[in-house]
């Protein structure tokens, strides 16, 4: 365990990152509806955290901050988090919000094993039996009162959710050596040369709200990729990863509140498993994290 391990940390700002992405995809849906087509909602969503953040280095006078010595390791996650990006905004103007985000709790099944398997982490029964409680609760939200989705927003939802497990690996990795400020910029600065031709093909004349929605993208977007990055900088993968089940209770509120779709029934039922499993591995982590520091003391 590293010695800037904080496990109840870590899962603060997971949770906090997950209101704030909650919001960035609702502005995503909204500009969808305003016809910003989606490659040109990623470039602004990319150039203004690696705009914001050069700005505010510069300002200070703490550009070397940016000094890295993997370059290719950013450029790696860039591109696979390019294509993540791609299919979390995807399906999120393919389905409704609520059932958008039921698809992304898979998640966890495929961080789990990444964890395991690119990590070496150990991961124990507890917060095993947690991801599968979490999962049960899922499931019993997409049960069968549930409305027939199309299949093609099943299949970008479940890619959606491989590829967010695999760039929550890359970042754990980089996390241990960068700051979460260097890796959401190589990561916003290394996508812009791909989505910028895109540009060329869009209609770029929107409204004075459609420009504040595409802006509140990339703000919303930089802050939740500096509260996850730093999540995982404070914790393991497979611990923070749960409280991404908690952007269901606000997608499920934005979807009432804005465009008036409520899940089914199921939804209360599944729900509390959800919430379950994160104070499962809230506590565990706490606990684990206890018995380390007595056996640190104690050696």
């Amino acid at each position: 365990m590293h010695a800037d391990q904080r496990p109840m940390l870590a899962l603060g700002l997971r949770l906090l990152s997950a209101v704030v992405f909650s919001v960035m995809f609702l502005l995503v849906k909204l500009t969808g509806q305003r016809g910003v087509w989606l490659p040109e909602t990623m470039f602004w969503r990319q150039v203004i955290p690696a705009l914001g953040i050069f700005t505010y280095l510069a300002a200070r006078g703490q550009l070397p901050r940016l000094r890295t010595a993997r370059p290719w390791i950013h450029a790696r996650r860039a591109a696979i988090g390019t294509c993540g990006m791609f299919l979390t905004l995807g399906v999120v103007r393919i389905l409704p919000l609520a059932e958008a985000t039921v698809l992304g709790f898979t998640t966890p099944m495929f961080a789990v094993i990444l964890s395991a398997l690119l990590l070496r982490e150990h991961i124990g029964p507890w917060r095993w039996t947690a991801v599968v409680l979490g999962l049960a609760g899922v499931i019993v939200m997409a049960g069968i009162d549930h409305a027939q989705l199309p299949l093609l927003g099943v299949m970008v939802g479940i890619s959606a959710a491989f590829a967010v497990a695999l760039v929550t690996i890359q970042v754990r990795d980089l996390a241990r050596t960068e700051e979460p400020l260097t890796v959401v910029f190589y990561f916003s600065t290394f996508s812009l040369p791909v989505l910028a031709p895109f540009l060329f093909f869009s209609d770029l004349h929107h409204d004075a709200i459609t420009w504040a929605m595409i802006v509140g993208i990339g703000l919303s977007g930089l802050a939740g990729q500096v509260l996850m990055t730093a999540a995982l900088r404070f914790g393991s993968v497979a611990s923070v990863i749960v409280m991404d089940y908690s952007s269901l209770g606000w997608a499920t509120l934005w979807g009432w509140l804005v465009f008036d779709h409520l899940p089914p029934a199921a939804t209360w039922i599944g729900g509390p498993l959800i919430m379950a499993a994160g104070l499962v591995i809230a506590w565990r982590e706490h606990v684990l994290l206890r018995e380390r520091a007595a056996a640190l003391l104690n050696a």
